[in-house]
């Protein structure tokens, strides 16, 4: 199948992304992952950078101990807009703090309150585990707004990847369950549909970031037999909720030349069909997540541009 060629300058980046994420990644690889994807020690990452980190241990799924790292800007006072955000690794690796580079800037120069929770990852801890822990973060984050300096008015959940995924699985479950009010939901190159039966996903084989394989290694360690099946929850693969009405904006943006397009686009789609506002952003010659390996590049640049635009007028006055 004829795929979109990459972008030139996101192209060059490819060669040292591999290094560390190789395009395949099957289930014997997934220790490698968690080690070559881990975030670099938290210290480097804030170094020079106006943002705190307080960490929590909350309840998560069945009671079991989930810490959540609470990120402010300690010069911004008074009650400000906040986010709970998961993190990307494809449901079996990564932590609370890979990734988040972006998320810093939004703490730093938009004033957000981050809350980012270590999720339990699959294959030990499949579904409903990463997300029924995301769920609780997010009732803990609301209940504790006073305390955390969040408004209640301005809260949304984010996400990429994987994160991606299980932050419109939140708004799901907030809507359906009566939970937090959600102001918006952010859907970077977002995990949503478990069958992989798109045109994007059948594109991409050994190449680029996060192939057809890697994806049904993501999937089948969180699903287990039920992959692909009837039995597979809206809230762990939202592409197959059938009743998207009143749910929060959203902001859905991915790769052209990425397995994950088709069915972000078919997610904005079906909001906009619900009557639900949604701003879709298909990034020409985008490999996956390219915002988080080469934020250098022009199109990296494009995409925080337009994002910062979108979350400064949905949290604003």
């Amino acid at each position: 199948m004829e795929r979109p060629r990459f972008d030139p300058e996101l192209r060059a980046g490819l060669a040292l992304v591999g290094g560390v994420f190789p395009p395949t990644v099957t289930p014997d690889l997934i220790d490698f992952m968690r080690r070559s994807y881990a975030s670099r020690p938290l210290v480097e990452s804030l170094a020079g950078r106006s943002v705190t980190c307080e960490d929590v241990v909350v309840e998560g799924f069945a009671g079991a101990p989930v810490t959540v790292s609470v990120l402010r800007n300690p010069r911004i006072t008074g009650p400000r807009p906040g986010m709970l955000y998961a993190h990307s690794g494809g449901m079996i690796f990564g932590d609370r703090f890979s990734g988040l580079d972006q998320v810093f800037d939004w703490v730093e120069h938009l004033g957000l309150v981050v809350v980012t929770p270590e999720y339990r990852r699959a294959p030990e801890y499949p579904d409903p585990v990463p997300r029924e822990d995301c769920y609780a973060a997010l009732e803990w984050t609301a209940a504790h707004a006073a305390d955390l300096g969040i408004r209640l008015d301005r809260l949304l959940v984010g996400g990429a990847s994987a994160g991606g995924g299980l932050a419109a699985g939140l708004a799901l479950a907030a809507r359906d369950r009566g939970g937090p009010a959600l102001c918006g939901q952010l859907l970077d190159f977002p995990m949503l549909d478990d069958r992989g039966v798109t045109d994007s996903t059948r594109a991409f084989d050994g190449v680029g970031v996060w192939d057809r394989v890697s994806n049904e290694t993501g999937w089948t360690a969180l699903l287990g037999a039920a992959v692909g099946g009837p039995d597979v929850s809206p809230y762990a693969a939202p592409a197959r909720a059938t009743d998207l009405r009143h749910l929060p904006q959203a902001f859905v943006s991915v790769g052209e030349a990425e397995i994950f397009r088709d069915e972000a686009v078919a997610y904005a789609s079906a909001l906009w069909g619900a009557g639900v506002d949604a701003e879709l952003h298909v990034w020409p010659g985008g490999f996956h997540a390219f915002d988080i390996f080469a934020p250098h590049t022009a199109l990296a640049r494009s995409l925080a541009s337009v994002r910062n635009a979108w979350l400064e007028r949905v949290v604003g006055d």
